[in-house]
């Protein structure tokens, strides 16, 4: 099981704080672990690894877009992520075969969508 954390903080740019924070969850996913800032908004983003669907490291995450406009980290299991390739198209490059990826090139592609 992964572990996810994250902080929004007005004034606080120190990113020991989520490196802490993921020193605790640590033996949630053992496989890898990643950190992403935007420091100039403040946001700080962590995640540690369970290699389950993509066993690469092309499943790394936080995982970002190519052109950086969307950073995600998720913990769950797509089970359709494969017909959502296929309904994608192909035209998209794929860098590996996560779930996470279709997620988060869905996002580019279609937008965030909400009903």
């Amino acid at each position: 099981m992964c572990g996810l954390v994250g902080f929004f903080s007005k004034a606080n740019h120190d990113t020991n704080i989520i490196r802490n924070m993921l020193h605790k969850i640590r033996h949630r996913g053992p496989d890898s672990f990643g950190i992403w800032a935007d420091l100039e908004c403040n946001i700080h983003f962590g995640h540690v690894r369970l290699s389950i669907v993509e066993l690469s490291s092309a499943g790394h995450q936080p995982m970002s877009t190519s052109c950086g406009r969307f950073t995600i980290i998720f913990n769950g299991e797509i089970y359709n992520h494969l017909d959502i390739r296929r309904e994608l198209g192909n035209n998209i490059k794929w860098s590996g075969t996560s779930d996470t990826e279709t997620l988060l090139k869905s996002i580019s592609t279609w937008g965030v969508l909400a009903h």
